[in-house]
């Protein structure tokens, strides 16, 4: 088992460039499923979650070939049906979240489609009713084996028809989308998720032969089309990287440039840290933190105390509330952090709170954190990392603090973020992979 062992207390300098979107990617790599031709996607990030769908498609019968170090061609002309009911199928996708997203695919093509109750963070109830009830509109039936805890869906020829979504999931929303792109027929889809992984999806279906209007609002108009044909995709920038990288440097008081970002395409999150005080300067499509000695929470026009909350896009991602939390922990003044969709999330806190940050759990979904103006260092600690996200929180804390912690399962920060010790090392900091 992997453990990094960070030494704090070493300020960041340079520059550094985000890896490729990872939620944009199992999306659009699951769309090749969707024709027998050729695509070729660009800026794919070299990350465990990434690498299991990949090798999950090659199991099922895809062509797939490494064209560089970031750029693959998938061609899905003979996909095994069979191998769904294998117990490899079973064990590739119970290791993975994003394997939900073959079934709206292989149903549009093939009218099937089987998947086992899929792996991912354990951060709270992540049900999966957005998806099958949005399949069940356009015509397929739908089954559930509690026992086996296996999905399936049947249908000879999906149908377009209107409907709203009961939430904006993302994946919810892509699934639907590429069931719905073959159906027959006309499709409404309202509270559709738009982030903009979901726009470059929809993009790059359209690329493919898709007629799909409304990309980058909450309602999709999609008329469907025979068959698709293959394309070139570049991913965007990964935003929850550029996040991370700016909380790191406001933390540890460095100055840094987070290169290539696509500005337009950060939503709000910039927005969100100017409200915790940290200063950056857009310099084209770079983002520049200047080195800050000190950062004040700002306060409501009333004078209230701050609060930062997820919210469907164009509201803040929940993938970066870890981030904020972690960074609020150093900042002058108190903010409450509100986690709405994921009642586990927050959990990671005892870990801060152990190494002396100030931080109120109200319930699992709000934490107010009392920042300490870097007047008082964290602690140097042992600590698990539960997910990704956090577990990228608990190594900007590591990172911050005085002395030596060890950050235990760092395979689910390698399941997010490519290298990240080296990337990171390479700036100024001391992280060290070691097997325990």
């Amino acid at each position: 088992m992997a453990v990094f062992r960070v030494e704090g207390g070493h300020r960041l300098s340079g520059e550094i460039v985000p890896q490729g979107a990872k939620n944009e990617a199992l999306q659009v790599i699951c769309a090749t499923l969707l024709t027998p031709e050729r695509v070729t996607i660009d800026n794919i990030p070299q990350i465990t979650d990434v690498l299991q769908l990949i090798e999950l498609l090659k199991a099922m019968g895809v062509e797939v070939e490494q064209l560089g170090p970031e750029r693959y061609s998938f061609r899905a002309r003979e996909v095994n049906l069979d191998y769904m009911q294998t117990e490899d199928f079973r064990r590739r996708c119970t290791r993975l979240r994003g394997s939900v997203m073959i079934i709206g695919p292989l149903l549009a093509r093939f009218g099937i489609g089987y998947i086992p109750k899929p792996g991912g963070d354990k951060i709270g109830r992540r049900r999966l009713d957005t998806h099958f009830i949005g399949f069940a509109k356009l015509g397929a039936e739908f089954d559930f084996d509690a026992a086996e805890s296996f999905f399936s869906v049947r249908a000879e020829r999906l149908t377009g028809c209107y409907m709203l979504l009961d939430e904006a999931s993302v994946t919810g929303t892509a699934n639907i989308v590429m069931a719905a792109v073959l159906a027959k027929g006309h499709t409404t889809i309202y509270n559709a998720a738009c982030e903009p992984y979901v726009q470059q999806l929809c993009r790059m279906l359209n690329r493919m032969g898709a007629r799909i209007s409304g990309i980058s609002s909450n309602l999709l108009e999609i008329d469907g089309v025979d068959s698709l044909g293959g394309t070139e995709h570049r991913l965007l920038p990964d935003m929850i990287e550029v996040g991370s990288f700016i909380g790191m440097a406001a933390m540890n008081r460095s100055e840094l440039t987070v290169k290539g970002v696509s500005f337009d395409n950060l939503g709000i999150i910039p927005q969100q840290f100017a409200r915790l005080g940290i200063t950056f300067e857009r310099r084209g499509d770079d983002i520049f933190i200047p080195q800050q000695e000190h950062y004040s929470i700002d306060s409501f026009i009333d004078g209230s105390i701050m609060t930062i909350a997820d919210a469907p896009w164009p509201g803040l991602t929940p993938d970066l509330l870890s981030i904020f939390l972690v960074v609020a922990t150093q900042a002058k003044g108190t903010v409450l952090i509100h986690q709405k969709m994921f009642e586990s999330r927050l959990f990671f806190v005892d870990k801060l709170i152990d190494m002396g940050a100030q931080i109120i759990l109200c319930d699992p979904h709000r934490a107010a954190v009392i920042g300490h103006d870097h007047r008082i260092r964290l602690r140097a600690t042992r600590m698990t990392s539960p997910d990704i996200r956090a577990g990228v929180a608990l190594l900007i804390a590591a990172m911050s603090a005085e002395g030596v912690s060890v950050i235990q399962n760092v395979e689910q920060i390698d399941r997010g973020y490519r290298d990240i010790e080296g990337r990171l090392n390479a700036l100024g900091a001391r992280i060290t992979r070691e097997e325990e």
